[in-house]
């Protein structure tokens, strides 16, 4: 499936050794996430872009999500523009939740999607 130009995936196709890459701001970050998603907001990512490609797997696919899709779609073609084998997660963190996967905190405690 693609967003435009942009290859996606669904929450329910993602295994749980898949690298997520979360790009939505720390606020919606703090309020709940997926466990051992990296960070990094859509609005620093040009500036933080060293950190993913420290982070990613160097033969593995960048799964990016945000809260709905639309700004991770946006990452995603910027990597795939770079090189970078990424994909767009379709609805995003509101489709993590609604299938039941966990969201949480920094400190492990149970979160929510904002």
């Amino acid at each position: 499936m693609t967003f435009g130009a942009v290859p996606t995936v669904g929450v329910t196709d993602l295994k749980d050794d898949d690298f997520l890459l979360d790009v939505r701001e720390d606020e919606e970050w703090q309020a709940g996430h997926a466990a051992g998603a990296l960070h990094i907001p859509m609005s620093e990512f040009v500036a933080r872009y060293g950190e993913l490609t420290e982070a990613a797997p160097q033969d593995g696919r960048v799964h990016v999500i945000c809260r709905s899709g639309a700004r991770s779609a946006q990452v995603a073609m910027y990597l795939n523009q770079r090189g970078i084998d990424a994909v767009n997660v379709s609805g995003g963190m509101e489709a993590w939740e609604a299938t039941g996967r966990p969201v949480v905190t920094d400190a492990g405690e149970p979160g929510a999607v904002v």
